[in-house]
């Protein structure tokens, strides 16, 4: 598989594609899978209710918001991928998290949860044939490819697991 190109894809979702290595859509979900685990393992109540600054959101609203997303996306993927050329629509983020009930589930049930979700995009994404891959449709107004969405899947959550790593759990050490 070939990365996607401009044009097949909104302008705001290069920052995620760049962060993919590869061309290997499935097995970089796989690897992601993995590594996210390995973050959240241990990890306590008290991280999981954490954020790093006010107004920021809790380590357990980043990983509600990353299953929340992957799930929209691999939705929109999937439609396009078999043909379904309707209209797909935006949606709001930060209304999904505030909504979202995420700080009354435990850490463990919310990473259990993201772990479900991503055995399901990794299975879905290898189901697709070369054809599948090269689809177009439109999701929140722009034209988008199903080889785009799942760049753009693995790399929003590669993005949000490298915020993580880098403003949440240096100031959190593992018990």
């Amino acid at each position: 598989m070939k990365r996607p190109e401009a044009g097949e894809f909104a302008e705001y979702y290069g920052k995620y594609i760049a962060k993919v290595p590869g061309t290997d859509v499935p097995g970089i979900l796989a690897s992601e899978r993995v590594q996210m685990s390995r973050l959240l393992a241990g990890r306590s109540e008290r991280d999981g209710n954490f954020r790093y600054a006010p107004g920021k959101w809790t380590v357990k609203e980043i990983l509600g918001h990353v299953t929340d997303t992957e799930r929209i996306f691999t939705y929109r993927a999937l439609r396009i991928a078999r043909g379904d050329e309707t209209p797909l629509s935006s949606f709001e983020q930060d209304d999904y998290v505030k909504k979202g009930g995420f700080s009354e589930r435990t850490l463990a049930d919310l990473a259990e949860e993201f772990d479900a979700v991503r055995g399901a995009s990794i299975s879905l994404f290898r189901s697709f044939d070369d054809a599948a891959w090269g689809r177009r449709g439109v999701a929140s107004q722009k034209p988008v490819t199903v080889r785009a969405l799942g760049f753009i899947t693995a790399g929003h959550q590669i993005h949000h697991r490298m915020i993580l790593e880098e403003s949440y759990f240096p100031a959190i050490p593992r018990a």
